[in-house]
């Protein structure tokens, strides 16, 4: 089969038209169409369906779809591999995690990681939903719990725990509670249990919420939060790891806990020998020793 048109086919089923196909690969209307022409001569068949609103493909082109979809990626995979030197690490890296360990715990530490190889690119991408890494949504991901897909390499970086934290300023002006039952005189701060989030942390909002707290502020990611905290609105439900980066943050009912959350950095195993990926593996776990010999200096302090 000829690897030219269905690279052509690729394009054309992926834009849904001749036109945007032939501008994204540099060709006329017409000569992408030629090419589609003779790969349906080729193999007998209708690959689309034709209509004034554009292509739609056949269940024969959808099958050619999935196959050429799985050859672009391991073509990416293979691109990827090849471009990393044996010394040298360079290229883009597509580094999927939450909103709030993106922004709270990483992209603090990043400046060391691009010290060290300055012609890294990170494609940081930080949202809740869980990216297909089998399918290069990204390159590597960092998520609070196990990922179930198949054909990734995974391991447990650390655990956290949701807990209650605020202003100096705050509880000089509102006080301090001393049991659950006095969060019901206090705003607080947390996530909508209906967003996207680890069940430790809807748990504990839950439990919270039972003792008729009045004021309420939800927000859709921890950095949210810890921005509503920060600004003196109120008592915020935030992850353990951002005391280290805002030692002013006083927590609240220590007791009042989640439970374990764990970290886990994973990335699909074609990606095992790439350099980038090693590289910013290496990165994180030493991140993780020195947070956590931190943690254990500030315990004993």
């Amino acid at each position: 089969m000829d690897w030219d048109k269905l690279r052509i086919f690729h394009a054309v089923a992926d834009a849904g038209s001749l036109t945007h196909a032939g501008d994204k690969l540099n060709l006329s209307q017409s000569a992408v169409s030629r090419q589609i022409r003779g790969l349906e001569e080729q193999l007998n068949t209708n690959l689309f369906h034709r209509h004034a609103r554009g292509l739609i493909l056949t269940e024969q082109g959808e099958l050619l779809f999935d196959a050429t979809t799985a050859m672009t990626k391991r073509l990416d995979a293979a691109a990827a591999r090849i471009r990393d030197s044996e010394e040298e690490v360079f290229g883009e890296l597509r580094v999927t995690t939450t909103t709030g360990f993106g922004t709270l715990w990483l992209a603090p530490r990043l400046p060391k990681l691009y010290e060290k190889y300055p012609d890294l690119k990170v494609d940081l991408m930080l949202e809740e939903r869980v990216l297909d890494l089998p399918m290069r949504e990204a390159d590597v991901a960092i998520r609070m719990k196990e990922p179930s897909q198949a054909d990734l390499i995974r391991k447990r970086l650390m655990t956290v725990r949701m807990s209650l934290y605020a202003t100096e300023k705050y509880l000089a002006e509102n006080g301090t509670p001393q049991r659950m039952e006095d969060m019901s005189t206090h705003r607080l701060i947390c996530q909508n249990i209906d967003s996207d989030q680890v069940s430790a942390g809807v748990t504990m909002v839950q439990q919270l919420m039972l003792n008729d707290v009045r004021s309420l502020l939800t927000v859709n990611n921890y950095f949210g939060v810890l921005q509503g905290v920060l600004h003196d609105l109120g008592i915020g439900v935030l992850p353990d790891y951002v005391v280290q980066d805002f030692p002013d943050l006083v927590q609240v009912l220590p007791d009042a806990e989640s439970a374990d959350v764990p970290v886990f950095l994973a990335y699909p195993e074609e990606l095992r020998q790439s350099k980038r990926v090693s590289a910013f593996k290496d990165f994180v776990q030493d991140e993780i020793i020195t947070y956590r010999k931190q943690l254990r200096e500030k315990e004993k302090g």
